[in-house]
């Protein structure tokens, strides 16, 4: 079982020694996914919109979109975001969403305020 490496130029590239997604039979596990540049914009709906367009250009790059997701993982630095993020997330989900968890988290990469990864499948 081949693995393949997935890759958008429309997306940041990876700041560790990871890839953004990886596709194995099927299934495409996206990294996840941060919007640096908006962090201390104290925006957390431009920020977490950011993020879910990143997700939807390495979804893209395999060939899939958001209604190939199965599985979703938030991590908020602040658990008081919840409502705005799931405001913009739930946009992109419009029908049969898919499985979720969200956790507050002590620190995210970049100090941003949210982090998405999705696992989907063709």
């Amino acid at each position: 079982m081949p693995k393949q490496i997935i890759f958008s130029d429309k997306a940041p590239a990876p700041i560790g020694p990871y890839s953004q997604a990886v596709k194995v039979n099927g299934t495409v596990y996206v990294s996840g996914q941060i919007a640096a540049e908006l962090a201390k914009s104290g925006d957390i709906k431009a920020e977490t919109g950011v993020v879910m367009q990143n997700i939807g250009h390495i979804l893209g790059a395999a060939g899939l979109g958001f209604q190939n997701v199965v599985k979703a993982s938030i991590f908020l630095r602040d658990m008081n975001d919840f409502a705005a993020v799931n405001e913009i997330y739930g946009g992109f989900f419009t029908k049969d969403p898919p499985a979720r968890e969200t956790v507050q988290v002590a620190r995210l990469p970049k100090d941003v305020n949210v982090e998405i990864s999705v696992i989907a499948v063709e």
